[in-house]
């Protein structure tokens, strides 16, 4: 594979107000670009693009004048700006975003996961658009991210967070159903599990949870800076997603108080200090398999159903977030003994975060042996053995001073 392409397989991107939010984007592409003729709301769009094969609402135009209808075809975003046409001021929003992702064919490639795939139909670029006078979008080479940086806020504390997305095998080609965020400035990090039954009536409830946490980076967004609501985020990121489907949800923010939480379903986080456990958050279920969700119309559990938590975290303290594709294959015990290997080895939080998916992703094909989904179907009079095979999301946060 020439070595432009194989760059081009990876992605990362940041969005945020005058700071950023970083989240994972990733897919096949190509090396043509194109630049948008469409306006959203008050603003103009101009995107540059990476790729030849697209599936949006917009029409694209390349440069040389050519124009194709992203309807039919689908592909990847590399770099998008949104400013107000009136020239206003205000804060601005930086990102690398996905339209709607999935390569048609991606036989010949490598195809390493996404993470908030963002904006995928023009009504939600008009919400996000809503938000702030300009966005722009910025692609990486990293399928991971990995983030340290200076926090402008007086917070004794920040989060170092790194992520990695394994979607189930056979979802590769629409991205699989899990979305995430990391913000970094806002120091919020939030995931959703798209609920896989809904395949069975033709909707890709991946297009749910991705809706749901593009609208909870927009909700983040309004909320005061240092302080945070995380159950405040996921009313309004539910009222505003329209996409078929359901999802979990779950979001963390870091405040002076400490963590402030709320989940919904069975993705879920754990914090983990001085090689022990000190804190997991408990599996919302109507019965086996059948966790609490969000879902737009029709019979839905509410973000009032979250668990909401508030936990005191300190310097060295290590959060891992995860869908349950983690958390049906892996004990507690299991991914501590990888944390602590990794802070002990001075591994960054994405490396742990791709060290815990990828034991995650082994135990799911293992069909011997004793997992806790196996443990838990057993326990509710079923006959089944081995991991479950699913979308892993993965976000590690060490907790570390913010004069760091």
């Amino acid at each position: 594979m020439p070595m432009s392409l194989s760059r081009s397989l990876r992605r990362g991107f940041r969005l945020g107000r005058r700071d950023s939010i970083r989240a994972l984007l990733g897919h096949c592409s190509d090396n043509i670009a194109v630049e948008s003729t469409s306006s959203v709301a008050n603003y103009s769009l101009r995107t540059s693009m990476v790729g030849s094969h697209w599936r949006s609402d917009h029409v694209l135009s390349t440069n040389f004048g050519e124009s194709f209808d992203l309807s039919r075809s689908i592909g990847w975003v590399g770099s998008l700006r949104l400013r107000s046409r009136n020239g206003g001021g205000g804060d601005s929003v930086y990102a690398d975003c996905l339209l709607d992702v999935g390569r048609r064919s991606c036989k010949d490639y490598t195809f390493r996961g996404v993470g908030l795939r963002a904006f995928h139909s023009s009504a939600l670029l008009r919400r996000a658009a809503g938000a702030a006078s300009d966005l722009s979008f910025h692609g990486s080479e990293s399928s991971e991210v990995s983030t340290d940086q200076k926090i402008l806020s007086d917070k004794p504390l920040k989060l170092i967070s790194g992520s990695c997305y394994l979607p189930h095998p056979d979802k590769e080609a629409t991205g699989g159903e899990d979305a995430y965020f990391i913000c970094l400035d806002e120091q919020v990090i939030g995931l959703a599990d798209g609920v896989g039954g809904w395949a069975e009536s033709g909707v890709n409830s991946g297009q749910y949870s991705r809706e749901l946490m593009v609208n909870a980076v927009v909700a983040i967004q309004e909320e005061p800076k240092d302080s945070i609501d995380p159950a405040r985020v996921l009313e309004k990121a539910y009222s505003r997603t329209k996409a078929k489907g359901s999802s979990t949800a779950c979001i963390i923010a870091l405040t002076s108080q400490g963590l402030h939480a709320i989940n919904l379903g069975d993705s879920g986080f754990t914090v983990i200090r001085d090689g022990c456990t000190i804190f997991r958050s408990p599996v919302q279920q109507h019965a086996f398999n059948m966790p609490y969700q969000l879902q737009s119309g029709g019979d839905s559990d509410l973000p009032s159903s979250g668990q909401v938590f508030t936990i005191p975290v300190e310097p060295g303290d290590v959060i891992v977030a995860a869908t349950d594709g983690l958390f049906d294959n892996l004990y507690s015990n299991d991914i501590t003994s990888i944390v602590v290997h990794g802070v002990r080895a001075r591994f960054e939080p994405q490396v742990i975060a791709q060290k815990i998916a990828a034991l995650a992703r082994q135990r799911a094909l293992d069909k011997n042996r004793q997992t806790p989904y196996s443990t838990a179907a057993q326990d509710a009079g079923f006959r089944v053995y081995g991991g479950k095979l699913d979308d892993i999301t993965v976000i590690v946060s060490c907790v570390a001073p913010n004069n760091l």
